[in-house]
């Protein structure tokens, strides 16, 4: 009898120990729960590393798939060929995105974003970057016959593919031969008449009767040319058909990028014209790292893998492409902040993987900040970083902790921020709170990518939800 209960108190000792462990390295996503008090970092992690890591099998062996890596870090095919800009450029750059996105959705001030009412699978790589204002991470996708590639900005903030064409009469220099639309047998222009042409915010007719578009960037940033059509290649799959922009006419902060995959929702997107085939469904995985890859990949495939918690779509009337989320409330520390729901309701929130910082209304940054500090008092402060007014000095420390983060949404789930999210790392003796707070309560607040990594972001555009998996990539 002695021995029975001995063996049950030992069984019941280790559960409890399990159920700690549990409780102290929480997944990145739960359906209510926050993550613990603090991650415990090593410091020399939060450094780029200077060589590429394999990519994992997981993104290799899938044929649907397109790699995500880092625009100006060593896995980058665009890193050799152009400069890396400072911390400082960057933030310049992103902030040059947000009051363009701010501009676009001025007319939603004072209005609660409405659902909109508006798979099969094919995945693409990407990189992160900062020269282009209007997104940072870039794919390699394929055009034409025979297939020629070129590694383009993903944008789901934008919806006009395009890439440079010859002939270019004003165009940067990029890192890939520009695209030559004599040299594919599927290519064709498209009519002005069309209503395809239609379809363009800004269209022309040209004296042959080709469809012109143009479009301009937050960054001044512009491309016009024709809209033509051609087969389009992500990973494995082929596209007939696919109308894009050929750029004749080309200038801006584009660095070396080939040109731009636009994923929002508007009709001239790949998300609209393929939504027969994928369903208006894809997902991604931004890597922690610059050394690191994730993925891009069409499809309901993406969001096939367990573990994803949804949030419903929502959608601003006024910038009715774009994805917005209900942001409801931010813990920090394990402990939710008292901010108001009502606080994150008038502007909305946009999840954007373009914007590189997130952004959120005056009062739950105030709330954030203040709360984040308090957690963060045995470390000395560094000067501020541009948009970035909370800095640290990790000098001659060989760990640190940091308070955990979660993001609270609609339907009540809780994304826990990765580490790598929670501070944006200019150096060891400065590394800061990655959040930046709005000058306006009315300005629209947005979710960054430096806060979505390693999660899997899918975007189901047919069933107006989002979801969220936790380590979708390293």
């Amino acid at each position: 009898m002695a021995s029975s209960s001995s063996s049950f108190y030992r069984c019941f000792h280790a559960f409890l120990l399990f159920s700690f462990l549990l409780v102290e390295k929480p997944s990145l996503v739960s359906a209510r729960a926050p993550a613990g008090k603090h991650h415990l970092v090593d410091v020399e992690s939060l450094l780029p590393a200077s060589s590429c890591s394999d990519v994992p099998d997981t993104i290799a062996a899938n044929t649907s798939r397109l790699k995500v890596v880092h625009r100006h870090g060593p896995c980058s095919p665009l890193t050799p060929h152009q400069a890396k800009p400072s911390h400082v450029d960057l933030l310049h750059l992103d902030q040059s995105r947000v009051d363009s996105i701010r501009h676009r959705a001025i007319t939603a001030a004072g209005h609660l974003p409405n659902p909109a009412a508006s798979s099969l699978s094919s995945s693409v790589p990407a990189n992160t970057g900062s020269a282009l204002g209007t997104g940072n991470y870039v794919v390699t996708v394929g055009l034409g016959t025979p297939k020629k590639d070129f590694s383009v900005v993903f944008d789901t903030g934008s919806d006009l593919t395009w890439t440079q064409c010859v002939p270019c009469s004003t165009c940067y220099t990029q890192q890939d031969p520009m695209y030559d639309p004599t040299q594919s047998s599927s290519y064709a222009n498209i009519s002005c008449s069309s209503d395809y042409c239609n379809e363009l915010d800004q269209s022309s007719c040209s004296s042959s009767s080709t469809c012109m578009y143009q479009v301009l960037y937050g960054d001044n940033s512009q491309t016009q040319g024709s809209l033509v059509s051609d087969t389009l290649t992500l990973a494995a799959d082929s596209i007939p058909n696919f109308r894009y922009g050929c750029g004749h006419e080309n200038s801006g902060l584009f660095g070396k990028s080939d040109g731009l995959l636009g994923l929002g929702r508007d009709s001239v997107s790949i998300v609209s014209q393929t939504a027969q085939r994928y369903n208006k469904a894809f997902s991604y995985c931004l890597p922690s790292k610059s050394s690191y890859a994730g993925f891009l990949q069409l499809g309901a495939g993406g969001g096939a893998a367990g573990g994803l918690q949804y949030t419903p779509m929502q959608t601003n009337p006024n910038v009715p492409s774009l994805y917005f989320i209900k942001l409801v409330g931010i813990s920090v520390g394990a402990q939710r902040l008292p901010i108001p729901p009502t606080t994150f309701t008038v502007p909305g929130t946009l999840l954007d993987s373009g914007t590189v910082i997130s952004r959120l209304p005056p009062a739950a940054y105030a709330a954030l900040r203040g709360r984040f500090s308090q957690l963060m008092t045995g470390y000395p402060k560094a000067p501020a970083l541009s948009i970035l007014d909370t800095c640290y000095d990790f000098t001659g420390y060989k760990t640190v902790k940091v308070p955990t983060i979660g993001l609270l949404f609609d339907g009540g789930l809780t994304v826990n921020v990765d580490v790598t999210g929670i501070l944006y790392v200019a150096s060891l003796s400065q590394a800061c709170l990655a959040f930046a707070g709005n000058g306006d309560p009315g300005n629209v607040g947005i979710i960054g990518n430096v806060q979505q990594r390693r999660l899997s972001v899918f975007y189901d555009a047919a069933n107006l939800k989002i979801g969220f998996g936790a380590n979708g990539c390293s």
